[in-house]
């Protein structure tokens, strides 16, 4: 079967054809129900269902199989195994030493669990395990040395590994345990954030996997056939076995994609085409170990001080328009979080995007940072330019340019020579979701772009170059006591004539 996606800032069209010999029947929003491949028909059944036919076959916990599990509960004295460890109410069920404890970590007094042969200490949460993946180039593996707010909620696969996974040196090993973290990747921080939300709600405490991978893929293209993306589908390989293990069902939160200004695509659909694959195929891969579509979440970058221009700058903005089926967001532009004098995020800035992840993939199916699709240049008034956005609410013009965006709030035009400036920036007063930019004089030339936080010279300052001051009107306290906007995507349009003459 054949997906074709249409480029939505007029380059060419694109087409994304499934290989050979597979494809898909029927499809729901939260993944396909039935498939086929040189095999035959593959069909997935839901929980119910399987329920359903464990009951009848007598191997669920109502059936023969409870009587076992029961007896098994009864074994050695558990004390003799915790090494020391202040805990209460021990009891051996199966292969897990299960107790009650006060142990390090903001979750306070509550049940623990541990393998009666050793090893990591895990909270004995309700609900499945939950996954939280990445993948992207050597920047995806940063991570912090600060200690997990959740230590026995927050784990990765047990190969010593880590959260910061393989960087592309070696094939992950497949296995079925969990250990604690030292390090506090994105996705980590994505849990933990998750987690806190939870407890201040006094809600269910779920346990996560989190884990990325990355390798040094020079495209997008390249990411997805490359060693980072073997070693994501051996991470919700290892998220599906260690669940089956713990007695719990896996699943997949997200996949957050942290790829862009390493690439080298030769232009922005390039970039864009080499994204699909990469979600195709995941998507393929991840159906296979019985998940759902997952969603891919990414941020859309306005570069750094010395990274100002690229081809993936401009792909991103493709790919925000033309994703497909795929279950794709954008959590927040890249200019919304400060940078040190290496141009990494502040350890305060990594925070707040892990605080925009969560908050974007708890309501994936309504989630939008307002984006601009259109700006045209009334043939009347030759002097403004309408920007056309979109967004969940009416624009907001922040009075207070917290980021430094400057009079033009982001706004520059390209091809327009230095003499033509842009003198004042407002909303349409007959739609809040169009900006009006008025110009110091009409311009003349026939190639005019309008860039929003995009290619904008270096600057000293906390934030990027790239930064605007146009959002909508969500917002959200940080716990670094800041507070998040969903402000706009960059992006660079071409200017076109003919705004408001009809």
């Amino acid at each position: 079967m054949a997906r074709k996606t249409k480029s939505g800032a007029g380059d060419k069209s694109s087409e994304t054809v499934a290989a050979a010999g597979h494809g898909i029947v029927v499809m729901a929003r939260n993944g396909d129900v039935i498939r086929y491949d040189s095999t035959g028909l593959v069909m997935r059944l839901s929980d119910k269902v399987i329920a359903d036919i464990a009951l009848r076959l007598g191997t669920s916990p109502a059936g023969p199989a409870a009587s076992q599990s029961q007896a098994d509960t009864e074994r050695a004295d558990p004390h003799e195994l915790l090494e020391g460890i202040d805990a209460w109410d021990l009891r051996i069920e199966g292969e897990w030493l299960h107790f009650t404890a006060h142990m390090a970590g903001r979750q306070g007094v509550r049940g623990f669990r541990r393998l009666v042969e050793g090893g990591a200490i895990l909270a004995d949460a309700p609900g499945p395990l939950c996954g939280v993946l990445g993948i992207g180039g050597p920047r995806a593996a940063l991570a912090s040395r600060n200690s997990s707010e959740f230590p026995q909620h927050v784990l990765a696969p047990a190969d010593d590994i880590g959260a910061v996974g393989h960087a592309g040196i070696e094939k992950a090993a497949k296995l079925d345990t969990l250990e604690h973290l030292r390090e506090m990747t994105h996705e980590a921080l994505v849990a933990q954030t998750l987690l806190g939300w939870q407890m201040d709600k006094f809600e269910a405490m779920p346990l996560f996997m989190a884990r990325v991978e990355s390798d040094s893929s020079t495209t997008a293209a390249d990411l997805a056939t490359g060693m980072a993306y073997d070693n994501l589908i051996m991470a919700a390989t290892n998220l599906a076995a260690a669940a089956r293990r713990l007695g719990k069902k896996p699943k997949l939160l997200c996949v957050h994609i942290d790829y862009a200004l390493e690439d080298m695509s030769s232009d922005a659909t390039a970039y864009r085409d080499g994204m699909l694959a990469l979600m195709q195929k995941a998507e393929a891969d991840l159906f296979k170990l019985g998940f759902d579509n997952p969603v891919f979440v990414a941020r859309l970058e306005s570069g750094s001080s010395e990274i100002t221009t690229s081809t993936a700058i401009e792909g991103q903005w493709e790919l925000g328009w033309n994703h497909g089926g795929h279950r794709f967001l954008y959590s927040a532009p890249g200019y919304m979080f400060a940078l040190d004098e290496f141009d990494r995020p502040t350890e305060a800035a990594r925070l707040e995007m892990a605080e925009m992840t969560a908050a974007a993939i708890s309501e994936p199916d309504t989630w939008r940072c307002p984006s601009f699709y259109l700006a045209e240049r009334s043939m009347k008034d030759p002097k403004t330019i309408r920007v056309i956005g979109q967004a969940l609410s009416d624009l907001v013009i922040d009075a207070e340019d917290p980021l430094g965006a400057g009079e033009s709030a982001g706004f520059s035009l390209l091809g327009a020579g230095k003499d033509v400036k842009i003198t004042s920036v407002s909303l349409d007063p007959e739609d809040g979701k169009t900006v009006l930019l008025t110009l110091s004089k009409a311009p003349t030339q026939p190639d005019l772009r309008l860039a929003y936080a995009y290619g904008a010279e270096p600057r000293a300052g906390a934030y990027p170059a790239n930064c605007g001051a146009i959002r909508d009107d969500w917002q959200m306290d940080s716990a670094t006591g800041r507070q998040l906007h969903r402000w706009a995507l960059p992006c660079i349009l071409p200017v076109t004539a003919g705004g408001g003459d009809a």
